[in-house]
């Protein structure tokens, strides 16, 4: 038995962790690495059951080929990729480059030679159409920077904080915001150092428990309480005069469009205190010099989400929470390093108003991709375009895209759906392809590169090789391999990285790594000599501001005035009464997404999707913990367990994404949130963001299933 210093590769946490190895070469446990110094020994539970990922059997070892009755069979690798590079050559040749899409999951996200592969397959066939979950995510964030303007230094981070405001997340749990390095231990000294913590959100959090201040509003009141935020902020003088005067160019149109959000009736809107609000502008914006307010998808899934997100970046640019001329910029970036850093505003084009348009609605592209809640609608619309064939790298549509009836619908839909995956998932079962990949420990990697002056505090990479071969006798894919291997059996030329690939010889991997450090002022074979990461000893200053160029943050443009509007209509609009509640999605400790439902010590640790409900709600409703509950929205419903949650406020209901399955097909388990959602209606302009969490809803106890999961009474009628 020996023991190899790896990372984690199942989020952005990249915890530092001992493989142990058995004799015959195979993976046999998983822990923390206590050397590791961004880790510190930390591992979550997904973490230590990341080998039975590996070993377990419901993982797939052979690619798979779907029947006419629905079955599969085994199917040999080239053989495999013969026949799909075959029926996708005739789709386009019949239906246009159009007709030939993508869809990134998280999965795809995490493989550093995989990642900008897909898209370069689509770019050889001259198709623009890739769909990530990020657009079902926390696409606002995009949206905001290209309305807002950027600030090339950066905003100041959380380990120089003293003050920081948490909106709708949950790092403690999730692993993002804040701090991604073993985010208990790191908060705990931020406490120590004196940081002040605020958190908004209608759970009390493990991050809320931490909070000196939380405020926990009805889910959907977001905007509101931000707006309310910046009127006390300017009301009072408390944001910072000189910055704006230098860097806003529109100051005096957002104090005039949040002055109809008044304190004392926001709050009585999303029924928390005013004394608590007013201390919470009073904490981040007088109390607290340095330090910045962040979101998560409780914002960015919401209601109005781009013009809340706009709101508390807004926040920031009052404040001027910025890195300052000769100040550090702590993260620079390094894989992606974009170069010098003058502090000042650049206002960039906005890419949806040009260039390749949605079908359906007319979106356009937002960070590169087009929006996935037009997805479905792509397929299944006949037209010009229409997509035909869908390749799924790492990702599972069928549970994780809202609108799920419609999604798979759309997916049983296509002339052919090759999922790239290491289970029979959900999506992976109504494909016609099934191509199992090499897993974690299997391949060389770098952590994940993209946003990464937001995972990392500082400048940062590592290597790490494959420690173990797949088992023996299995035929698993290298991912990059399979977009390689299409083009080249299609006659076709692909760029990795804006570098052209050999196509009469596979490239190594380790050469597809080092293209990606192509920019970066460090090596391939440096990053190697360092186990533990590399940390890059050059200091990068923010420069002076260039005057010819120097733009100034947009916090009022036209369109993001038109939504203020829209929201002071409907801030103070009444709950429907046929939907006293609210839902809300939560981030799950013992899952990522979808990824994990097959492991059996996670399955033991969360072996079902509980409905979460406040005890006061359940005794009204006399439900007990373990009482079938149905979930019904305006658009749909969902079942499942009871569970008393006392950390839930009156009146709000919680279910985590990623679970259940095809809808009247698994019956034994609570079905998908992504049922409650419609694409149809309730879109945000511009990424045609759905209402994924603060749904108006109904709840009621069940006689285990009176109706089939899914499907309301009159639908089951």
């Amino acid at each position: 038995m020996r023991e190899e210093r790896t990372f984690c590769r199942i989020c952005t946490g990249h915890c530092g962790l001992l493989l142990a190895i058995d004799e015959d070469g195979a993976p046999v446990s998983a822990r923390g690495d206590r050397e590791d110094p961004r880790s510190l020994g930390y591992i979550c539970s997904k973490g230590v059951t990341s080998v039975q990922a590996h070993t377990d059997g419901s993982r797939l070892l052979h690619p798979l080929k779907r029947q006419p009755d629905g079955s599969f069979v085994q199917i040999d690798l080239d053989q495999a990729l013969d026949e799909i590079a075959a029926r996708m050559e005739a789709i386009a040749r019949k239906n246009g480059p159009d007709a030939i899409a993508g869809y990134r999951g998280t999965g795809g996200f995490f493989t550093t030679s995989g990642l900008g592969m897909l898209p370069a397959l689509l770019d050889a066939f001259g198709s623009h159409k890739l769909y990530t979950t990020l657009t079902i995510d926390q696409s606002a964030k995009v949206v905001t920077a290209y309305r807002l303007g950027i600030w090339p230094p950066g905003k100041q981070s959380f380990q120089s904080a003293d003050v920081a405001m948490m909106i709708g997340g949950n790092p403690m749990v999730s692993m993002a915001q804040l701090d991604t390095r073993n985010p208990v231990k790191r908060m705990a000294e931020a406490k120590a150092r004196g940081l002040k913590l605020i958190v908004i959100d209608p759970r009390q959090t493990e991050t809320a428990a931490l909070a000196d201040l939380f405020l926990q509003p009805l889910p959907g009141h977001d905007a509101a309480i931000v707006a309310a935020l910046i009127h006390i902020v300017l009301e009072e003088g408390w944001h910072d005069a000189a910055f704006c005067a230098d860097h806003v160019g529109d100051l005096d149109e957002l104090q005039a469009a949040v002055a109809s959000f008044a304190p004392d009736q926001v709050a009585r809107a999303a029924q928390i205190v005013e004394a608590d609000l007013r201390a919470a502008a009073r904490m981040f914006a007088r109390t607290g010099t340095r330090g910045i307010a962040v979101t998560g998808t409780g914002v960015d899934m919401g209601p109005h989400s781009n013009l809340a997100e706009h709101l508390v970046e807004s926040l920031n640019v009052i404040c001027g929470r910025f890195v300052r001329d000769g100040e550090l910029v702590e993260n620079p970036g390094l894989v992606l390093n974009a170069g010098p850093k003058p502090a000042q505003v650049v206002n960039l084009p906005r890419p949806w108003e040009s260039g390749p348009q949605s079908r359906i609605g007319d979106y356009g592209l937002v960070g590169g991709e087009m929006v996935t809640a037009m997805l479905a609608d792509d397929i299944l619309r006949p037209g010009p375009g229409r997509v035909r064939a869908l390749i799924n790298h790492g990702g599972n549509p069928a549970l994780a895209v809202p609108d799920q009836r419609k999604m798979v619908e759309a997916l049983r839909d296509l002339d052919l759906l090759i999922s790239i995956e290491p289970v029979l998932s959900a999506t992976a079962r109504l494909s016609h392809y099934i191509l199992p990949p090499k897993l974690q420990f299997e391949r060389p990697d770098l952590p994940i590169y993209l946003f990464e002056p937001n995972i990392f505090p500082t400048p940062y990479t590592r290597y790490t090789p494959a420690l173990v071969d797949p088992p023996a006798g299995s035929d698993v894919c290298d991912e990059w391999k399979v977009f390689w291997e299409i083009a080249r059996r299609t006659g076709r030329s692909m760029a990795y990285m804006g570098t052209a690939l050999a196509m009469d010889g596979r490239p190594e991997e380790d050469h597809l790594i080092a293209l990606t450090l192509a920019n970066a002022p460090v090596s391939l074979d440096e990053v190697k000599r360092h186990p533990l990461g590399y940390y890059h000893p050059n200091l990068q200053y923010a420069l002076p501001p260039d005057p010819a160029t120097a733009g100034r943050f947009a916090t009022m443009p036209r369109d993001v005035a038109a939504e203020m509007k829209a929201l002071v209509r409907d801030w103070q609009t009444p709950t429907d009464e046929g939907f006293p509640f609210h839902f809300i999605n939560r981030r799950a400790r013992h899952r990522m997404n979808s990824m994990g439902a097959t492991l059996p010590d996670l399955i033991k640790a969360m072996p079902h999707n509980p409905v979460h409900m406040c005890p006061e709600d359940m005794a009204r409703l006399e439900i007990i913990s373990g009482d079938w509950v149905e979930i019904a929205s305006a658009h749909g419903t969902v079942t499942g367990l009871a569970q008393a949650d006392g950390t839930l406020r009156p009146s709000v209901v919680s279910m985590s994404h990623g679970f259940g399955g095809l809808p009247d097909e698994d019956m034994d388990d609570a079905g998908s949130p992504n049922l409650l959602i419609s694409t149809d209606s309730d879109l945000q302009t511009i990424n045609a963001m759905p209402r994924m969490t603060a749904i108006p809803v109904r709840v009621r106890r069940l006689d285990r299933f009176s109706t089939p999961i899914g499907k309301s009474e009159d639908q089951a009628a």
